[in-house]
């Protein structure tokens, strides 16, 4: 008896210990959670929660409504009601083409009469998974070339039905991981036949196991060759081709959980062969010590082994698209400049980004400063849309997707 009364005694208290363990866990995983949360999420609201009105409502009573743009242009909204529409592009009827991801879907919006809006919306191809790059190519027929999650397709494009069909796989890519969006961009002449295909890592910081991953790559237009053209790219949505040098530039986010302010966000000239740093380095060449602690046989940030970011972007403002302004049609300050459209922050404690903003360059790209171009999207504590990719046309004309608001806005001069 006196044995039992013990053993009871001692599994008592060895229950009173665990459910004290218990709680100093849970307690300390709470402490965890909140402080994670107040270091890296205060700011998250924005980018999760709904737009707190309609923004293609609100303009087209009152262009440009919370909207700021500089005087002499207008803002409207070409489309809406479109989901989550990202990557633009031009049939080859120069009808405007659009990616809806989480759509699964690539959507034409004719524009017959001219008079600033789509007259309709046309599914081109449907059941795709998480559709982002588009882009048309013609030679003997024209063809329509999507970079899926998983793949790249090209189909045969009618531009008179809005439709594309007979699609075929070129190759795959690597699916699953933190980045699912890939795009795509022809080089220029004398490279036209090459395709431009951007894939962005598996994580936030990591050294990758698929060597497709956190790079651009470059493959024969019919698919064939497929292979490295710059690495170190942590996830370069969108490129452009610079209008005088051919160059190709691109926009980068830097890796998240340094803090509100480290490290920056990037614009890059990409060149094949060049190693852009990450997951090791970021901005001007600075070491990300908090990942790597190689430092035994050389800087692991230097040219001309790793090469440092053209423009620096403040932290988490998560630059997108980014288009080269034409001479025709716009004003002389404006020629050879570059849109980039900040999507916004998400892992910010003071949320940042919302807007487009205009970079100064000459006709040779040398930075010359830069000024917000469109800002308001950013509204107390929701955001009225998120801007993601920008076309740019002669006659003064700019084309915006926005994945938050589900709309396509048209500026005008």
């Amino acid at each position: 008896m006196r044995e039992s009364a013990r053993e009871l005694v001692y599994y008592g208290d060895m229950k009173r210990i665990a459910a004290a363990i218990g709680a100093v866990l849970v307690l300390g995983a709470l402490v965890w959670v909140l402080a994670f949360y107040w270091q890296n999420l205060r700011g998250i609201g924005p980018a999760i929660t709904g737009p707190a009105e309609d923004i293609g409502r609100i303009l087209e009573e009152e262009a440009p409504g919370p909207l700021t743009v500089p005087a002499g242009f207008r803002i409207s909204v070409f489309a809406a009601g479109l989901g989550a529409p990202r990557d633009l592009a031009y049939d080859s009827g120069g009808a405007l083409l659009v990616s809806v991801p989480s759509a699964g879907r690539v959507l034409a919006l004719p524009d017959r009469d001219g008079n600033g809006k789509a007259d309709e919306v046309v599914a081109v191809i449907s059941g795709l998974r998480n559709p982002h790059g588009l882009e048309m190519r013609c030679r003997e027929r024209c063809e329509l070339y999507v970079a899926e999650e998983n793949a790249v397709r090209v189909f045969e494009y009618d531009a008179m039905a809005f439709k594309a069909t007979n699609g075929r796989k070129l190759f795959d890519l690597p699916s699953g991981g933190g980045h699912f969006t890939r795009s795509l961009l022809f080089m220029p002449y004398p490279n036209e036949d090459k395709l431009l295909i951007s894939v962005g890592s598996s994580c936030n910081v990591c050294r990758e196991e698929d060597w497709r991953r956190a790079k651009i790559l470059i493959a024969n237009a019919d698919g064939s060759d497929l292979k490295e053209f710059a690495k170190g790219l942590r996830n370069a949505v969108f490129m452009a081709i610079h209008p005088v040098t051919g160059t190709i530039w691109a926009t980068e986010m830097g890796r998240d959980l340094l803090g509100d302010d480290v490290p920056p966000d990037e614009i890059n000239v990409i060149e094949e062969g060049k190693n852009y740093g990450w997951p090791t380095c970021y901005g001007k060449n600075v070491h990300d010590t908090e990942f790597d602690k190689n430092t035994y046989f050389r800087n692991p940030c230097m040219e001309p082994f790793e090469a440092p970011s053209f423009i620096d972007i403040p932290a988490h403002s998560a630059p997108l698209g980014l288009a080269f302004i034409p001479e025709e049609g716009w004003p002389e300050e404006y020629w050879y400049n570059m849109f980039v459209a900040y999507h916004g922050s998400w892992n910010r404690s003071v949320p940042t980004g919302y807007k487009i903003t205009r970079y100064k360059l000459d006709a040779q790209g040398r930075y010359l400063g830069e000024e917000d171009f469109i800002t308001g999207w950013l509204k107390d504590s929701s955001a009225l849309g998120r801007p993601v990719d920008i076309l740019a046309q002669p006659g003064g004309v700019l084309y915006i997707s926005d994945d938050h608001a589900g709309v396509i806005y048209r500026v005008t001069r």
